[in-house]
C-alpha cells in the first residue's frame, strides 16, 4: 500500500502544479485583459481547489503508513538530526498543509468577491503564494533539502 501511495502521491503532484499554473495564468489574464470572470474561470479556480485537496488526503494517507515518519515519532531525537527525515516528517508536511490551507482560502474568497477583478485578483494572489509554498516544499531533484526523482 505504501508503494501505490507512494507513486499516486508523486504523480499527482504534476496534476496540483498544472492546475495552479492554469489558475495562475487565468486570472492573471483575466486581470490584464479585463474579462468577465466565467464558467469556464470558476471551474478552473474549484477543480484547482479540489485537486488540491485529494493530494492532501493521499498525502495524510501517506504520511500515516510512511517508515520515515514512524522512525520520527520513535526516535525523535536521533531522526531530527537527519535532516532528509525532518524534511518528510515535518518540513515537507507543514508547508503543503499551509499550501493547502491558502488554496482553499483563495478559493473560498475569489467565489464570494463582488466584482470580476477582485474574483481574479485574489485568486491570483492566494494561488501565487500556495505555487511558491508548494515549489519549496517539493523534494526535486534538485533540491537542497531532500531529493527524490521527478517520478516515483
Amino acid at each position: 500500500m505504501y508503494q501505490t501511495l507512494t507513486v499516486y502521491h508523486s504523480l499527482l503532484r504534476w496534476l496540483v502544479l498544472l492546475s495552479l499554473i492554469l489558475s495562475l495564468i487565468t486570472a492573471c489574464t483575466g486581470l490584464w485583459k479585463q474579462r468577465n470572470f466565467g464558467k469556464t474561470d470558476n471551474a478552473i479556480r474549484h477543480w484547482t481547489a479540489t485537486i488540491a485537496h485529494i493530494q492532501l488526503i493521499a498525502g495524510i494517507l501517506l504520511y500515516a503508513q510512511s517508515p520515515i515518519t514512524r522512525f520520527f515519532r520513535e526516535h525523535n531525537a536521533e531522526a531530527r538530526q537527519q535532516f532528509d527525515i525532518t524534511f518528510f516528517s515535518l518540513i515537507h508536511a507543514i508547508l503543503m498543509l499551509i499550501a493547502i490551507i491558502l488554496i482553499t482560502i483563495g478559493s473560498s474568497l475569489s467565489k464570494r468577491q463582488n466584482s470580476d477583478r477582485n474574483k481574479f485578483r485574489t485568486m491570483a494572489l492566494w494561488y501565487a503564494l500556495a505555487l511558491l509554498i508548494i515549489f519549496i516544499a517539493i523534494p526535486w531533484p534538485f533540491s537542497p533539502f531532500a531529493t527524490r526523482p521527478y517520478i516515483r
